[in-house]
């Protein structure tokens, strides 16, 4: 509930109001004299000093007791010159020209530009060339099948041709060849991974390739064999007789490393001689001359 006041409140609360606003009224004509006494102040200088540049002037043209009628009539002369801003441009970047200060530093510039775009076209020329060359010889077989649509096993072929000399394992006779055949004994498959050379048992047989002996086992269709590689080419020698050799030997090239047998999926005593590359097989009269 809102307090009722008094007559004497209201009188000193209304006089309170009346001296603010009389302050109030007497900060802004206070500020309002100072800022008409700076612009006062101000133009009172702005004159004084008009009036002294034009006494000085008018000094200079009616004495000649302090400086001698050459200095005055220079003076008139420099003051009612008109000063052709253009023509001391021109005049300047003419005198730059005839000292060569800007042109040996622009044939330098291009001089530099030209030197650095020939550097530029040698390199290229020289990076087109390389990577002409990388091409080339990049798989070198991939090359080889592009120009002359070689099959993935003839580039296999030729690149172990390229890497490797391989030697025939035994001297005898050839019975099947790689590839499709139609044999006679429905246990001997139809598609012929290796080549198979017939011999007596007990003939000895000579690593193709040097190498790591990984596998020398007894297991499965290939009765006693042996897988020996070097980097990425494998050699098996199948249906055995006897091993010479075990898993982890490093075999030479040459060296006896089992005998001709008739173990496994076999119909007479024959090696069978498999190449792979990369676990792809190749034919090895694509390598070696049967």
């Amino acid at each position: 509930m809102e307090r009722v006041l008094s007559t004497e409140e209201r009188i000193r609360r209304a006089e309170e109001v009346y001296r603010n606003k009389g302050n109030v009224k007497e900060r802004n004509i206070g500020k309002n004299i100072k800022s008409k006494n700076k612009m006062l102040k101000k133009m009172i200088i702005q004159i004084i000093v008009c009036l002294g540049i034009y006494s000085l002037f008018y000094f200079f043209q009616n004495t000649d007791q302090l400086f001698s009628k050459d200095m005055i009539n220079r003076t008139k002369e420099i003051m009612e010159y008109d000063i052709n801003f253009e023509e001391l441009y021109n005049k300047f970047i003419n005198w730059l020209n005839s000292n060569n200060i800007f042109v040996n530093n622009a044939e330098n510039e291009i001089t530099n530009t030209i030197s650095n775009e020939v550097v530029n076209q040698i390199q290229n020329e020289i990076d087109l060339n390389e990577v002409s060359n990388n091409t080339e010889n990049i798989g070198g077989a991939v090359e080889e099948k592009v120009k002359t649509n070689l099959s993935q096993m003839e580039i296999d072929a030729n690149d172990i041709k390229s890497k490797y000399t391989l030697v025939k394992p035994i001297q005898g006779t050839i019975t099947s060849r790689f590839g499709y055949r139609e044999p006679t004994t429905a246990t001997v498959p139809k598609n012929h991974t290796g080549i198979d050379i017939a011999a007596n048992t007990g003939t000895v047989i000579y690593a193709a390739l040097d190498g790591v002996v990984k596998i020398a086992s007894s297991e499965g269709d290939y009765g006693n064999h042996l897988r020996i590689e070097k980097d990425d080419v494998a050699i098996y020698y199948a249906h055995c007789n006897k091993l010479y050799v075990k898993e982890g030997d490093y075999v030479t090239q040459n060296q006896p490393i089992a005998e001709v047998g008739a173990t496994g999926n076999v119909t007479g005593p024959h090696l069978h001689f498999e190449i792979r590359k990369n676990d792809r097989y190749v034919d090895p009269d694509l390598i070696l001359n049967f």
